[in-house]
């Protein structure tokens, strides 16, 4: 879904109005605007209760449950569930739930939610998020309006709770990115067009399982690692902040490549992330901002869901890395030494 006019809302402007200059009185894009509406509402209630980390009290409102990380799950999806039962959704998946409820039938819209992604960082009080996608209800059915192409999502973002709350929000034609005014308890707009820088010396992946990963994976990361003087001529730092959501913020903020491959593990050898509630999201929002977003090779918009727990591997961030980690992957007659952190060949001259 694309917008034949510029927005006229500039930047500090409402998200509402950002929304109602979208929609244009079209009734289509109302429907979707107001699940927006509605997602970034119950955003703005958890950042106010996640704010207050260990000191937040019981609360009836959420059955006398206390914010920690037992408990935070629940309270996000029950939040947003509740949220979204005021729109015209008519169905939900969330990998909360494991199934996928009815709640209008007669409704437009199908949304896959991640409520909480990053739980487990909630103790060290560092960043995590909700993840949502978004597509057209099929006339067929709840399980038909999800098992299908991650191009056919209309809209998809994310809302991180960090330093600041942050929103990333995108209806197929760019990448809006806008900011939680706590005083106001308003999203407010910064940029309505992110852009991830083309090229990258900063690297996020889990460098703890090298002994596990494939050939293509380890030589890149092995390239990577010998910095100036070796085949990439350049110095690149590889770090890992374990929340997915949070390393998207800082690529779509200041560029970088992403790895989460398959790797030789029971349970990892077709990745690990789900490609319904993670990486087609996060593959839009990538996309819209001029990045690029594989499974090592093939485009995850261009998958396929199968089941709604399916997993993928994810490479994303700034496309000449994503395009070179691809030709790692593609080459037949790769081989690759075994020397810990260290390969004797590269495919930086590609």
């Amino acid at each position: 879904m694309t917008s034949s006019n510029a927005l006229a809302c500039a930047n500090g402007a409402s998200l509402q109005c950002y929304l109602k200059d979208w929609e244009s009185d079209s009734t289509e894009r109302a429907a979707l605007a107001s699940v927006i509406a509605a997602i970034a509402q119950a955003g703005t209630a958890l950042a106010t209760l996640i704010s207050r980390g260990p000191l937040s009290s019981p609360s009836t409102a959420f059955e006398e449950l206390t914010i920690d990380r037992r408990h935070l799950d629940a309270i996000a999806g029950q939040v947003i569930m509740n949220a979204l039962r005021k729109t015209r959704t008519a169905y939900v998946a969330s990998d909360e739930e494991g199934t996928i409820l009815t709640f209008d039938a007669g409704g437009e819209l199908a949304v896959a939610v991640n409520p909480l992604d990053g739980a487990s960082n909630v103790d060290a009080n560092l960043a995590f998020s909700t993840l949502f996608s978004i597509f057209p209800a099929s006339p067929k059915g709840a399980t038909a309006s999800f098992l299908r192409k991650g191009a056919e999502q209309l809209a998809a973002g994310y809302i991180i709770y960090g330093p600041h709350t942050a929103l990333l929000l995108s209806f197929g034609d760019g990448a809006a990115h806008f900011v939680l005014d706590p005083a106001a308890q308003k999203f407010r707009l910064v940029s309505a067009n992110v852009k991830i820088a083309p090229k990258t010396r900063e690297i996020a992946i889990n460098a703890a399982n090298y002994r596990h990963w494939r050939e293509p994976v380890r030589a890149f990361i092995d390239d990577c690692a010998e910095g100036a003087a070796g085949p990439s001529g350049s110095d690149f730092n590889i770090r890992w902040f374990a929340c997915l959501v949070g390393e998207t913020h800082r690529i779509l903020m200041r560029g970088g490549v992403y790895l989460y491959p398959a790797d030789r593990r029971p349970g990892y050898v077709n990745g690990r992330l789900r490609l319904l509630y993670e990486a087609f999201p996060i593959a839009m929002l990538v996309e819209q901002a001029g990045g690029a977003a594989t499974d090592g090779a093939e485009r995850i918009l261009s998958k396929n869901t199968e089941t709604l727990d399916q997993r993928t591997p994810l490479v994303f961030g700034s496309a000449e890395e994503v395009a070179r980690i691809a030709a790692y992957h593609s080459d037949r007659q790769f081989h690759c030494a075994q020397a810990p952190l260290f390969a004797e060949r590269g495919l930086f001259h590609v």
